[in-house]
């Protein structure tokens, strides 16, 4: 009983998550105060709590598709389910009202909370937006980890949040172009099946080259040569990524461009060359 309650909040995802809060410490103030340790538990609890929404709303579904996952398999209640979610939002919540905790920080766990119960009842399954809530919660990691050094720590953070939005954004509308297929058959109405795979790419595309301007363009108290030198090797990842995807006419060409797997890895070294410049700083 107690695997099934683990194993349902994804562990690792849930963790990775927390532990990516610490690079938006980093970049807003080159260190990581120990009072700033507490929001790796509130992104973990929270990411966990909507992990097991999220499971709870596709319960049904998942009992075809996925019998092994712990609501189907009867590991976990799905009334169990929808409990244990609740506690673990109100907890990562009340983190938030620690008094050396400020007031921006919990406005971001009330809102991600709130985002992600709403796109596990009503937005994954509508074109677009659901992949705009899934790239602004990961984008908004980075946003809550500089919220932690206020207002100035979270204008900081928003250079390596619009990247992240720009290039998730784009990568699960290609990953949706790939799955089409698979898609119509269960029934999901998403982007790609509307306006098809081509025009899909170009978008992602566009999608791509936004964040790469912004991270060549944007005001940074870290931007000098070598971070210029560090992000264009990444921004010519994306970049050569999503042409790509832009260039693949179905399913199966975008597939075996493999653009997801690599815009994923200059999304990767992004992350870790605006940590390695602000280090640096």
């Amino acid at each position: 009983m107690l695997k099934g309650y683990l194993k349902i909040i994804r562990p690792a995802n849930s963790i990775a998550a927390g532990l990516a809060v610490l690079l938006g410490v980093i970049i807003a103030t080159g260190t990581i105060p120990v009072e700033t340790l507490p929001l790796i538990a509130v992104v973990f609890l929270i990411t966990g709590a909507g992990n097991v929404i999220n499971d709870w709303c596709d319960s049904e579904i998942d009992a075809i598709n996925r019998p092994d996952r712990p609501i189907p398999s009867g590991a976990v209640s799905k009334k169990g389910a929808l409990i244990y979610s609740a506690v673990l939002f109100a907890a990562g919540i009340a983190i938030c009202l620690m008094p050396f905790i400020n007031l921006l920080c919990l406005v971001f766990a009330v809102i991600n909370s709130a985002i992600l119960i709403l796109y596990a009842k009503t937005f994954k399954g509508q074109p677009l937006i659901g992949n705009i809530c899934v790239s602004y919660l990961a984008a908004s990691i980075f946003l809550f980890g500089g919220a932690s050094a206020g207002i100035e720590g979270l204008i900081q953070n928003t250079v390596i949040a619009a990247i992240t939005f720009f290039a998730m954004l784009s990568r699960e509308l290609l990953k949706d172009a790939e799955d089409i297929e698979g898609d119509r058959a269960g029934g999901a109405k998403t982007l790609p099946m509307i306006i098809g795979v081509s025009k899909t790419g170009k978008l992602c595309l566009a999608l791509a080259g936004t964040g790469v301007l912004i991270s060549l363009l944007a005001p940074l108290k870290f931007r000098c040569l070598y971070y210029l030198i560090l992000i264009a090797v990444a921004d010519a990842i994306i970049l050569y990524a999503a042409a790509k995807g832009a260039r693949a006419a179905d399913p199966k060409a975008l597939i075996d461009s493999k653009a997801t797997t690599i815009l994923k890895a200059g999304m990767f070294l992004a992350t870790a060359f605006m940590l390695v410049s602000a280090l640096l700083f």
